[in-house]
């Protein structure tokens, strides 16, 4: 069943070995394993100690150097999700936005900052992802995510046209998820999360 499933994505990837990376990757989501953020646990493989497997070696080029596009990737899944009479959206349901932030180390890696951290109740350095879900409280899935990129990521701050705060990001998300077929009757957000932004 998982090889029907990943095989309805072949076309988005250029090659055999893509191909399987993908279904690795797949693999490792679905897998019921204690953690799966990381690549060593997406390969099932030890943290740390199996950071040299060829196994992960092989999925961290996959997800890091490969060229395949994961918005193309996630436009099918949901594609596929519409088409599916029991995951189809309709009016009824709602798309609930949400950010989840995980705590990080330095600054070289893109999107990192000082900033609150949901999930932590508390601000500290790390990465934000605001995200959509849609549900009509019988089926639940993610529709669309895009990282928060603090203001001093940017030339000018809070003014430089590029920047943008987490509430645009949810309402841009939100848009999309619509135009996209995810119809809906309400937006919905926690009620701190608005007075939780920076």
């Amino acid at each position: 069943m998982q090889d029907y499933a990943a095989a309805r994505f072949d076309d988005l990837f250029f090659s055999l070995a893509q191909r399987r990376g993908f279904r690795e990757y797949l693999t490792g989501l679905l897998a019921l394993r204690e953690r799966n953020k990381t690549i060593t646990c997406l390969a099932g493989a030890e943290p740390v100690a199996g950071a040299g497997m060829p196994g992960v070696q092989r999925l961290q080029f996959f997800l890091s150097e490969s060229p395949w596009e994961a918005e193309l990737v996630n436009d099918r899944r949901l594609e596929l999700l519409r088409e599916e009479p029991a995951t189809a959206p309709h009016d009824g349901g709602v798309i609930v936005i949400d950010d989840s932030g995980d705590r990080k180390d330095g600054t070289a890696t893109a999107h990192v900052g000082r900033q609150w951290l949901g999930r932590l109740g508390q601000t500290d350095n790390g990465i934000v992802t605001v995200t959509t879900v849609w549900t009509d409280g019988r089926v639940y899935y993610p529709l669309h995510a895009q990282p928060y990129t603090p203001a001093h990521h940017f030339a000018r701050g809070r003014s430089d046209p590029a920047f943008r705060t987490r509430p645009q990001l949810a309402a841009a998300l939100a848009a999309r998820g619509n135009q996209a077929g995810f119809g809906c009757r309400a937006v919905v957000a926690d009620c701190a999360y608005l007075e939780a932004m920076p």
